[in-house]
């Protein structure tokens, strides 16, 4: 049975993590009359959607009884305020990474995303090493430097590319920026929620509500911030249409994924999964949405990116 949902668990990563990159990107390209969808109030309704489904699942647990399940919430949450306002600080980065990756997937094709995006891999690094004081070995930091240097080369400009014009809508730079920074913004947070997962006993489900309520708050903020004006004046749900719900769905099901992989897999599957997505993303990003032209600096970065996360199965790479 554990088999079964190690590989299920697998299989259902492959598919989120490739389809939430495909329809985010096509979302945020498609041109449609009327005004588009706001990344923040999407951000926002993913939370709120993954609240809803840990609730569904501590219900579950609690044997589906609504005074075990209203005891477990009062206990390991309100009677706990220490332990819950510990999960404001990745919660609040989380919720800056998702907004981050609504931009890199305005600003960069798919596929090339998806390749620049495993720099969390060494972000994710160097914070297990000084956060958690895991020790790496020597092939494991030549790994790192290899996929350092391999993600230059992708963001390389081609002849092809000096002499066409851009494939993707957008700002490369813009694009590689907020990549980056999500990088940086996921290292830590992931490194930050493992720390706190392995100091205390508390599910998982648990730990995702307490993310999400603050993940909530911390999005609405950047709504009123940010999109204010706009949200007075077109709503809150302006441009939301079938795809944009798909896109909020597959966000919030991440989170609860790498749960599931965590607790039924290991990180070499982890990674492998991770690579076949890579793959799958870069010929539906080649074939259908034709907005990515592979080359050869790239063809190796893919390769690479699969090496080195047989390499790193110590890193937690979420």
């Amino acid at each position: 049975m554990s088999a079964n949902l190690k590989y299920l668990s697998l299989g259902i990563l492959v598919f989120q993590t490739t389809s939430l990159v495909l329809t985010m990107r096509y979302s945020r390209t498609l041109k449609e009359e009327g005004p588009r969808y706001l990344s923040s109030t999407a951000v926002v309704v993913a939370e709120l959607l993954k609240i809803m489904a840990c609730i569904l699942l501590v219900y579950k647990d609690s044997k589906c009884s609504l005074r075990a399940l209203n005891r477990v919430l009062h206990d390991e949450i309100l009677n706990k305020p220490m332990e819950t306002l510990k999960l404001a600080i990745p919660s609040g980065i989380y919720t800056l990474q998702n907004n981050l990756l609504y931009v890199a997937l305005s600003n960069l094709d798919a596929a090339t995303y998806q390749v620049t995006y495993q720099l969390k891999i060494l972000t994710t690094a160097l914070f297990s090493v000084s956060m958690l004081s895991k020790k790496l070995g020597v092939y494991q930091w030549l790994s790192l430097v290899i996929l350092m240097t391999g993600v230059a080369f992708v963001q390389w400009p081609s002849d092809s590319q000096l002499d066409s014009k851009e494939l993707s809508a957008g700002s490369q730079f813009v694009g590689l920026m907020a990549v980056l920074t999500a990088c940086f913004s996921s290292g830590f947070a992931g490194v930050y929620f493992e720390k706190i997962l392995k100091e205390t006993k508390q599910s998982v489900w648990i730990r995702n509500i307490q993310l999400g309520f603050f993940g909530s708050i911390f999005g609405l903020m950047g709504v009123y911030i940010y999109d204010g004006e706009l949200v007075s004046k077109n709503g809150f749900f302006q441009g939301y249409n079938r795809l944009t719900w798909i896109v909020v769905v597959l966000q919030a099901l991440g989170g609860l994924v790498i749960a599931a992989v965590i607790k039924y897999a290991d990180n070499i599957l982890k990674g492998f999964a991770t690579s076949l997505s890579i793959i799958l993303s870069t010929l539906i990003s080649y074939f259908w949405l034709q907005d990515f032209v592979p080359t050869s600096p790239y063809c190796s970065m893919k390769d690479w990116v699969g090496q080195v996360q047989w390499l790193l199965p110590v890193i937690p790479t979420l």
